[in-house]
């Protein structure tokens, strides 16, 4: 199972949290990363977003349907988003899907990222609008956790 993570492209400051809309930096952003991975993301791509506002536009610019899922929001953390797409087999969707990106926020990303690559969780910093795309394989009998690539916004 591939996992794709994506944080949010920049967005506005403000209140109430779940209505920040992307800048226009921030709609750059999330169109040039739409379209790297338009071209570079696994096929069969199952979409789950964060329902706010600033997610919803960041997934938006990739073209494709996606669902929002409220597990994913501001205040989530690493189980929460690892049980809501089933990692590391993908439950019956994702083993359906053979892909999974999650559009979400920090520190929720980037305590993802610690826990598959070190076992603990760590606040780890996730860029606004990069991806970070893990692979999970069985080798000799042991399950690894690859990651595949980072990729930053503005090289997207």
């Amino acid at each position: 199972m591939d996992l794709l993570l994506w944080r949010h492209a920049e967005a506005e400051e403000g209140t109430p949290d779940l209505q920040r809309k992307l800048t226009a930096r921030g709609e750059k952003q999330a169109r040039q990363m739409g379209e790297w991975l338009k071209t570079h993301a696994p096929k069969h791509l199952r979409i789950l977003v964060s329902p706010a506002v600033r997610t919803q536009q960041t997934a938006k610019a990739l073209g494709l349907p996606f669902e929002t899922d409220k597990r994913l929001g501001p205040e989530a953390d690493a189980s929460s988003l690892l049980a809501a797409i089933g990692w590391p087999d993908g439950g019956e969707q994702g083993k359906r899907a053979g892909a999974v990106l999650v559009v979400g926020h920090q520190p929720t990303l980037g305590q993802t990222a610690s826990l598959l690559l070190s076992g603990a969780e760590a606040d780890w910093t996730i860029k606004k609008g990069a991806v970070w795309w893990f692979s999970n394989r069985v080798r000799m009998g042991e399950t690894q956790t690859v990651l595949r690539a980072v990729i930053p916004a503005e090289f997207g």
